[in-house]
């Protein structure tokens, strides 16, 4: 954990900056992550809009030092607001072919960089924040600002992850679906969880994505909804494995992209 993060006082928590002016008013260099200063994101972070598929793939896996280990860092806020604000770039269209079990089909940046934005939003999530309370006398927050900042900011992460929820294409649909759910979770959100649920009763009805399923099962358990008629079979053997311990029964992907 480190200091206040310096780049997130002048932004709004609600609306997301244009990814350029994020990019060139950002001073990355005074901020932190797990290893080093954030010098080095700039070249990154312009690589997610590479026209190169691969390419962008491979930065997505540079930004390990602003997540690494499930933690927040004075870089990790302005890395989420610049990869939130470029979801919607003509860019992040492209198609990377790679070790999935139907790697014929590809699978798109723009889901990637869903999948990213939604991991670090369940680091953050509510069920984290008691976890951290219960070790830290309630004062999580207060020892931790990079959390509280990224929560605080989860608005402008929503507007624009909620632009893909009905996206015709399946995989950014659901990686839509998966990172709203934690997101959803601040107040000023409530009055779009139930459009949100309607959702999850769609995707579960359809998907047969371990991940996605046991995300979206889990949120209506959450939720108090009775989730037992939309479980598979499949479903109960991943949970019940989990149980004992012989499965995680979450996981990132089938196998993980990049």
């Amino acid at each position: 954990m480190t200091s206040e993060n310096q780049q997130a006082d002048g932004l709004t928590t609600d609306v997301l900056p244009h990814h350029q002016s994020l990019l060139d008013g950002t001073d990355w260099a005074s901020l932190g992550t797990a290893r080093r200063d954030g010098g080095f994101l700039p070249a990154v972070l312009s690589r997610l809009l590479n026209s190169d598929p691969t390419v962008q793939t491979r930065a997505i896996s540079e930004l390990e030092p602003v997540c690494h280990q499930n933690s927040f860092y004075e870089a990790t806020l302005p890395v989420a607001l610049y990869v939130a604000a470029i979801l919607d770039h003509p860019a992040t269209a492209t198609v990377v072919f790679d070790r999935r079990p139907e790697p014929e089909r590809g699978y798109p940046v723009r889901a990637a960089l869903l999948d990213w934005l939604g991991s670090l939003a369940y680091d953050a999530d509510d069920e984290c924040l008691a976890i951290g309370d219960r070790h830290f006398n309630g004062d999580y927050l207060d020892d931790y600002p990079e959390m509280r900042t990224f929560r605080d900011h989860r608005p402008a992460f929503y507007r624009a992850v909620s632009a893909f929820l009905s996206h015709e294409d399946a995989p950014v649909r659901e990686a839509a679906i998966v990172a709203a759910l934690p997101l959803i979770e601040h107040p000023a959100l409530a009055c779009h969880r139930d459009e949100l649920g309607r959702r999850v009763h769609r995707l579960l009805a359809t998907s047969t994505n371990r991940y996605n399923r046991s995300r979206c099962l889990d949120a209506l358990k959450n939720w108090g909804c009775d989730a037992t008629a939309l479980e598979t079979t499949a479903d109960i053997a991943a949970r019940t494995r989990h149980i004992h311990g012989d499965d995680w029964a979450g996981g990132y992907m089938d196998e993980p992209p990049f």
